[in-house]
């Protein structure tokens, strides 16, 4: 009965969790937000999708093994989520954080926090939620096209119409993963010495 209470106690997240979910959605945000300055370039909108989760692999695995606990991800995506709607990213990019980061923990979980091919995975599932980011060129698309033209110009407006076909949606969510396992191999070679010590590599 007492290694359940200690177990469950283990599991729950306390104030120094919240604070280490606070730091690394910062973190997180301004590694994202530099990369995605990249998009004034209307071919790397798309290539953000891929870009800023090989970036942010480091500190996302990082983030994973140090925590271990459910949760964390799930808070992250709705932060995330939250911080991009209210920059006029709108409702879908705040789902696909909630849904996808939900996601990402499950995964994780199931792994135990310990086995490296579900926190890679739950990473990649979790890094899904910038797909969100761009839903705005397919959901609402010509009253945001419309919108970009008047702060862009039409030529830059054109050139997003011309590079986001809709048979695109399904490349961004399989770049995307491509990307974020990339990342995941980036973090797990460079914090090898921390993983190790985790027991997870």
């Amino acid at each position: 009965m007492d290694e359940v209470k200690y177990m469950e106690k283990q599991n729950k997240l306390e104030a120094k969790d919240l604070i280490n979910i606070g730091i690394f959605t910062v973190v997180y945000f301004m590694i994202e937000f530099a990369v995605s300055m990249l998009g004034y370039i209307p071919i790397f909108n798309l290539l953000l999708v891929f870009l800023c989760p090989l970036v942010c692999g480091i500190p996302s695995i990082f983030y994973i093994v140090k925590v271990k606990k459910f949760g964390v991800i799930s808070i992250t995506g709705i932060l995330l989520g939250l911080l991009y709607m209210l920059m006029g990213g709108g409702i879908v990019v705040l789902a696909f954080g909630i849904i996808f980061g939900f996601l990402g923990d499950l995964i994780i979980k199931k792994g135990k926090y310990e086995q490296w091919k579900y926190i890679s995975i739950g990473y990649s599932v979790f890094s899904f939620w910038i797909v969100g980011c761009v839903a705005r060129l397919f959901i609402g698309r010509e009253a945001y096209l419309s919108k970009v033209a008047e702060g862009y110009g039409k030529v830059y407006a054109e050139s997003l119409r011309m590079y986001t076909p809709y048979w695109i949606i399904p490349v961004l969510f399989i770049i995307s993963f491509i990307g974020a396992y990339l990342g995941s191999l980036l973090g797990k070679s460079i914090l090898k010495k921390h993983l190790k010590r985790a027991g997870i590599v």
